[in-house]
């Protein structure tokens, strides 16, 4: 379908009134790189203190902005869309603004910026200037999901939001620079999981100005052919539309544009209706065998030139359809009176007299085009997410609890017994929970929401494949990048998931969650941005526990990147067995506007708590585990602490060897489940007191620490408190194969017998008095090395043991097993309970 559209062709006045749309925008985006605002109508010559004295924004990428909202907004209001509008290239933020502030969005969300010569002024001042907004279409712009500062993700938002809304379209303008990353390469995929008949549709506008900011586009280079082989290879039936022209003025572009669109928007719907009667007419949701039955969604290629109707020709440099339009045409007007005239030719050329009243109120035709609230894509409540959010319908996660009598005395596989649990969210929120990971899943443990509610998949199937079906709700693809732009385009518009992944390769995503933190910052201080489901990773297949994949598999460092971002936002959870990971992803599920980041493994481990202490303990965040210590009533002379499954299970291995070789020592054993209860109180909502730190860590008792991932990040969190001096941790170093589960632990020297030397070396004057027993300590982890290179597997007593020494459970007062008890309180009211 490499054509210009045969859809209906505009009449004059149309075209005229798409045209004078698309100029009022243009002007409104120039004096807002431009202009201070005194003089937003230029009624006198266009002084030099008029203008910033630093000029900030990109105007190559505005007018092809304008140009697809002005033509976007005539389909809205012809077809009473639902319709949203995701702008790839962020930094064409002057265009979505001066839109916005067409359409009275931006007055009615910030009333000081009147839709009048006043409040053109002060949008013209505050783009780009102190204590204004940013240069790109950021969380301050009404309407907006993508800010587009770090490009390649328009894409995967766009269908993040189209997922589960049937009635939604999404216009995504994806840039040709954006087009060359990797996530957006990716992101084309996304069509083979969109369910025509339950989803919405995103109509992506590829939109070719042909540079970036100082080099040519790849994309853009294509011929015409070439690049319709390219994208229908991707499924689409693409589109293209190119001008203006030799010879051509803006009306023709105008209506080759609304024909392409009106064809492109006729082809969405066609194929919404043959799925829709299908499903209506009871068609069975099965696998797509049949190639015809698989749609080309419609694709629009809109070729014109970067910064069209900008200037022609500066200091004798072409511009216009060149790189030197990519951001700020014309430089130095504040201190240069031709440069500053010809800014003014340039503004003036829009003749603002026609499109604005002397006050600066839009013409009445311009408001006339503006769609009825709830239409404009400006105010589309999906865009202000947390306004059309509802919580989950959660099942009692207690049911799930595995049985506890006695502490190590099982064992239990914590996601397999968490995917029993989210199998049963999953099918309670038909349209607003999805799980997504990368073809993990079921490596993951958690195949029991595969076979609940199946795997999303629209395209041709095959006889081997496994629950695969165009109403699958888990969301499974090989890049991590798509992925973590489905879910984050779901949550920004209401919606829930998690993201299960392999710890390592969450790394892939990092990037993606700084952008998904700042939006999350920012909208925080917007009293107008209703507060968002979280981001929830939970993470497995860890560093501990990929011994058979080797070091490439083995890194925790997405612990250390998230613990950098605020405070407000970051959360992270390293819960010991089964029952305290149902607990905290309970937690996660419920809270608003933070990324929980949640780490259990997938092999068999200790269960150590009953589901009632397993819920005290969360909502505690860490805690004395009384039947580990022999400090009762008396002040400890050594903490053994603990955050992830594996640490905990080699500290309380080394907390056994000090009990039966040392017996005469007071031993303290501390859990940590909530990691940021290690920070101040001053520094992280979650964080303890001083004097409650001290209490559980004492002020000058050593401790040994063993740690799920970099040593560092535990020193960061706790080197203000009294005893941090006392701090001994342990934890991944960098080290790693393809070896046995202790081997591994032993290799990073955060073994049981390690730590348990570290208790001699640490306790005033045990050293000189058992250094008999440290010398047999460390014989014992050379000689479980030796048994695993010669056997192939760790020595029976290391791989069998068992937690030997009993312990009494005792349950917290306020409610009986199974029945909830209330979180304890803490500053944020928000960890698990």
């Amino acid at each position: 379908m490499a054509s210009s559209g045969d859809g209906r062709v505009l009449d004059d006045a149309e075209v005229e009134g798409l045209d004078r749309w698309w100029r009022a925008a243009n002007y409104l985006a120039v004096g807002q790189i431009y202009l201070m605002g005194d003089d937003p109508l230029l009624t006198r010559p266009l002084a030099a203190e008029s203008t910033k004295p630093r000029l900030l924004g990109h105007w190559g990428t505005t007018p092809g902005l304008n140009l697809l909202w002005a033509h976007a907004n005539r389909c809205v209001r012809e077809r009473d869309l639902e319709a949203m509008f995701v702008t790839g290239p962020g930094h064409g933020g002057p265009a979505i603004v001066a839109s916005t502030w067409l359409e009275g969005t931006w007055s009615d969300v910030y009333p000081d910026v009147t839709r009048d010569a006043a409040g053109m002024g002060k949008l013209f001042r505050q783009f780009s200037f102190p204590g204004g907004i940013p240069s790109h279409v950021a969380a301050d712009v009404p309407g907006s999901i993508h800010e587009g500062g770090e490009l390649g993700y328009s894409l995967a938002h766009a269908h993040g939001a189209a997922f589960d809304d049937p009635d939604l379209v999404v216009f995504c303008v994806v840039g040709d620079g954006e087009a060359e990353t990797g996530p957006l390469q990716a992101s084309w995929q996304s069509t083979a999981f969109v369910d025509a008949a339950r989803d919405g549709a995103v109509l992506p506008v590829l939109h070719l100005n042909g540079w970036k900011i100082a080099n040519p586009t790849t994309l853009a280079r294509l011929s015409d052919q070439d690049l319709v082989a390219h994208l229908g290879g991707r499924g689409y039936a693409p589109v293209v539309v190119e001008g203006p022209l030799e010879g051509e003025t803006s009306a023709d572009v105008h209506r080759r544009l609304a024909a392409a669109l009106d064809d492109c928007l006729d082809g969405i719907a066609a194929i919404q209706a043959r799925a829709r009667g299908r499903t209506r007419a009871g068609a069975d949701d099965a696998e797509v065998t049949d190639a015809a039955d698989v749609p080309r969604w419609p694709l629009l290629v809109l070729r014109t030139p970067k910064g069209w109707t900008g200037p022609q020709e500066v200091d004798g440099s072409r511009v216009e359809g060149t790189w030197r339009a990519h951001q700020v045409p014309i430089s130095e007007v504040r201190g240069d009176e031709d440069a500053r005239r010809q800014l003014e030719a340039w503004m003036r050329s829009y003749r603002p007299e026609e499109l604005f009243t002397e006050d600066g109120v839009p013409q009445q035709d311009l408001l006339d085009m503006v769609p009825p609230r709830g239409r404009r894509m400006s105010d589309d409540p999906r865009t202000n997410g947390g306004s059309v959010s509802r919580p989950l319908r959660l099942t009692d996660f207690r049911r799930h609890a595995v049985e506890v009598r006695e502490p190590g005395g099982s064992v239990h596989s914590p996601t397999t017994v968490l995917g029993d649990w989210l199998a049963e969210v999953a099918r309670d929120n038909g349209t607003t929970f999805r799980l997504f990971g990368p073809d993990e899943v079921a490596s993951n443990r958690l195949q029991a929401v595969v076979e609940a509610v199946g795997r999303a998949w629209a395209v041709r199937g095959d006889a081997e494949d496994d629950r695969m079906r165009p109403s699958g709700r888990v969301m499974e693809v090989l890049s991590e990048h798509l992925l973590q732009g489905w879910l984050e385009g779901y949550l920004l518009t209401g919606r829930h998931g998690v993201l299960t992944s392999y710890e390592a390769f969450i790394h892939i995503v990092d990037s993606m969650v700084n952008q998904h933190a700042k939006w999350l910052k920012v909208t925080s201080q917007l009293p107008w941005r209703d507060p968002l489901p979280s981001l929830n990773y939970l993470l497995s297949s860890h560093v501990w526990r990929q011994d058979h994949n080797g070091f490439s598999h083995q890194d925790p460092g997405f612990l250390d990147h998230v613990a950098n971002k605020k405070a407000e936002i970051a959360r992270i959870y390293l819960p010991p067995d089964a029952n305290t990971l149902l607990s905290t992803m309970d937690h996660c599920l419920r809270s608003r506007h933070y990324i929980n980041v949640v780490v259990a493994g997938k092999q068999m481990v200790h269960d150590y708590l009953p589901v009632q202490e397993a819920v005290e303990h969360c909502a505690r965040g860490l805690g004395i585990w009384d039947w580990a210590s022999t400090d009762e009533g008396e002040e400890p002379d050594v903490v053994i602490a603990s955050a992830g499954d594996v640490p905990t299970l080699e500290a309380l291995a080394a907390v056994d060897l000090v009990r039966t070789h040392l017996p005469e020592l007071k031993v303290r054993f501390v859990n940590v489940v909530d990691l940021m209860r290690l920070q101040s109180d001053r520094e992280h909502p979650h964080g303890l007191s001083d004097a409650e730190f001290d209490t559980v860590f004492t002020h000058d008792r050593p401790v040994v620490f063993a740690f799920h991932g970099y040593p560092s990040l535990v020193h960061r969190l706790t080197y203000k408190r009294t005893n941090h001096a006392s701090f001994h941790v342990r934890g991944f170093i960098e080290e790693g194969t393809t070896t046995t589960p202790f081997d591994m632990v032993s290799s990073n020297e955060t073994d049981r017998f390690r730590l348990a030397v570290d208790v001699i070396d640490h306790v005033p004057g045990l050293v000189p008095r058992y250094a008999a027993l440290r010398q047999r300590l460390l014989d014992a982890r050379r000689r479980a090395r030796e048994f695993a290179y010669l056997h192939g597997e760790d020595p029976p007593e290391i791989s069998g043991w068992r937690w030997p020494h009993g312990g009494v459970h005792h349950p917290m007062p306020g409610g009986r097993d199974g029945a909830p008890l209330a979180a304890a309180a803490d500053d944020a009211g928000d960890r698990p309970g």
